[in-house]
């Protein structure tokens, strides 16, 4: 029997906050250490500086994808707990005022002005805190930012995504390594877009046109900047 505790359960959009975070890491650990390993190849004639460098990335990346998630997400987290103890004080304070504010909220949602009002008043009895938590900040179950969750998701996609780079360094020829690198690159970011477009409910031929796209130039900068730039190791 379909309710209201299981309709939602089927719904894409629970899975947008670790989504999110998951396809960010992934698309940056096999697009960055992608485009070093490229950037390195292009001034290097061996593989050790190669592999070395991919490494070095990987490692840092993905604790920096961590660490960056985590104190975003947290940010995010302060600012929600800020603005809930602020309402809490507007409630106490100013009750009336508060009660019109979420009944011009229901007004503008499409309710006629008696029934918003009588909306306003009978969620206010129920949960005046929780209802204006979640009609007039916009911050509900599904919304609310989790730091851990953001930061596990991104490390741990990050580090998947640049270890299929370094598999190609490691185990393909180094002649045209970079064309190996660009050739297996776009076949994972396919493989990323296609995925994350299943997961999350999307159109896949979009989501693997964006990845791969940009995937391209990031390699293409990084290829031209080693060969501008870089010297024989």
């Amino acid at each position: 029997m379909i309710t209201i505790d299981n309709y939602l359960d089927s719904h894409f959009i629970h899975r947008s906050n670790w989504l999110r975070a998951a396809v960010l890491g992934a698309n940056d650990g096999i697009i960055s250490i992608s485009s070093l390993a490229v950037g390195v190849a292009t001034a290097s004639s061996e593989r050790e500086p190669i592999l070395l460098a991919t490494v070095a990335g990987l490692v840092a990346g993905a604790l920096s994808m961590s660490a960056g998630e985590y104190v975003s997400v947290s940010s995010q987290t302060d600012t929600e707990k800020a603005d809930i103890e602020r309402e809490k004080i507007e409630l106490k304070e100013l009750p009336k005022e508060e009660l019109h504010i979420l009944s011009q909220i229901y007004e503008r949602r499409g309710l006629k002005k008696e029934t918003a009002m009588l909306v306003a008043k009978e969620l206010t009895e129920y949960d005046a805190l929780g209802t204006h938590i979640r009609d007039e900040l916009g911050i509900n179950e599904i919304s609310q930012a989790k730091p851990i969750q953001a930061a596990l998701a991104s490390g741990a996609a990050f580090t998947v995504g640049g270890v299929l780079p370094l598999f190609v360094v490691l185990f393909l020829p180094l002649k045209g390594i970079e064309y190996w690198l660009y050739g297996f690159t776009i076949f994972f970011l396919i493989i990323l877009g296609a995925t994350a477009a299943k997961t999350g409910g999307s159109a896949i031929y979009k989501a693997i046109a964006r990845i791969t796209i940009w995937g391209t130039i990031a390699m293409a900068i990084s290829a031209l900047a080693g060969y501008i730039f870089g010297v024989s190791v």
